[in-house]
């Protein structure tokens, strides 16, 4: 929702844009209008060109009010383009009836008014526009050849030709830009498929280079760089837990059930320690059959209940398609605080799972002492 609010303030701000240039248009005609009336080429009253630039300016308060109260975004088309360029030829349009000798002059308005919407109107709307304003002109000049006021038929007719020839070409040019725009838009999505494809590629090998392919659990060396920075980030009077766990027996499980049957064992220990911890909590396949479990801003007495729970939820675990009996663990647990080193960490560990192997294995044990040093 906050992002399509910054398209919409982003588009808003280009159409505001746009909407200046077309005001500079009028303002570019009204100036070229000043000289011709110092010149004498006005042959309507003062009074019917100060309507026509009140006119031009009512309109585009209109457009101004649509677009700052962004009533524009209800229209297919919010730039609103094409009724922007077919309110400016009819205001041409009426302006050229106020001239005679100078009106050949000012028929570069109307390509003027036209290239503005060559990078924004389909080709079929632009030869629409197009089409219009050559019938304005063309009537124009045929009302005044009815009504006996053409002063000069053949200068008439080549204006004619020259506006019908130049807005047949600004026609074709605008289907080749469009056609242009719609290969590049075409190219930009296609790039943005491709560098979503690789992003994904790119995300499955970091997976990869962090995962450990049987279990689906983090590898040693992701682990160590997960816990290096928790250690980090450690404040004073926090502490986090650090466990070393060991299945007992597994080389038995191996050479009883075969490796296959070890394979399910471990897989079926990685499905429990998911069920048993808490989002944020690291579990890590350390090497074999020897997992590495880091649980941020613990203290020992929940730090020994998760491991026991861990323990005992093993205990009762059944891997799937195996018959095996009697599954165990044992932790090793220590604590570590901020002026704690890993490596450090990671041997008391070490010490305190030796301890709960001699001890009769199935067991959790600490070294609460060393880490609290």
């Amino acid at each position: 929702m906050r992002d399509q609010r910054v398209t919409q303030r982003s588009l808003q701000s280009l159409l505001l844009k746009r909407f200046g240039m077309a005001t500079a248009s009028y303002a570019l005609t009204g100036l070229l209008c000043g000289v011709a009336l110092l010149n004498d080429l006005f042959r309507a009253p003062l009074s019917t060109a100060l309507l026509l630039v009140g006119l031009a300016m009512l309109g585009q308060l209109v457009f101004l009010a649509l677009f700052l109260s962004r009533q524009n975004l209800r229209f297919r088309d919010p730039s609103l383009t094409e009724a922007q360029v077919l309110v400016a030829l009819v205001w041409l349009t009426a302006l050229l009836a106020m001239f005679a000798e100078g009106r050949g002059s000012l028929l570069v308005i109307y390509l003027l008014i036209l290239l503005f919407g060559v990078f924004q109107l389909p080709p079929r709307v632009f030869a629409r526009c197009a089409a219009f304003a050559f019938f304005g002109f063309a009537g124009l000049n045929l009302f005044e050849a009815y009504s006996y006021r053409l002063a000069d038929p053949g200068l008439a007719i080549l204006q004619v030709s020259v506006l019908a020839g130049v807005l047949a070409w600004l026609s074709l040019f605008a289907s080749y830009v469009q056609a242009l725009r719609q290969r590049m838009r075409q190219r930009r999505f296609a790039l943005q498929a491709h560098q979503d494809t690789l992003r994904g590629m790119m995300r499955q090998l970091e997976d990869l280079a962090a995962t450990d392919e049987l279990t689906g659990l983090f590898n040693r060396r992701h682990f160590l760089r997960l816990a290096g920075h928790q250690l980090e980030s450690l404040h004073a009077g926090r502490q986090h837990g650090l466990a070393l766990i060991d299945l007992d027996h597994f080389k038995r499980i191996n050479d009883v059930h075969g490796h296959a049957a070890g394979d399910r064992v471990l897989q079926t220990f990685a499905a429990v320690v998911r069920a048993c911890l808490r989002d944020g909590d690291v579990i890590a396949r350390y090497g074999g059959e020897e997992f590495v479990l880091l649980l941020p801003n613990t203290d020992a007495d929940q730090f020994s209940a998760c491991c026991e729970r861990l323990r005992l939820a093993f205990n009762q675990a059944e891997p799937l398609g195996v018959k095996v009996d009697n599954l165990s663990l044992s932790v090793g647990m220590t604590l570590m605080n901020m002026r704690d080193d890993l490596d450090e960490a990671l041997q008391r560990a070490d010490q305190a799972l030796y301890q709960a192997k001699r001890s009769g294995r199935n067991r959790c044990a600490a070294t609460w002492e060393d880490a609290d040093a």
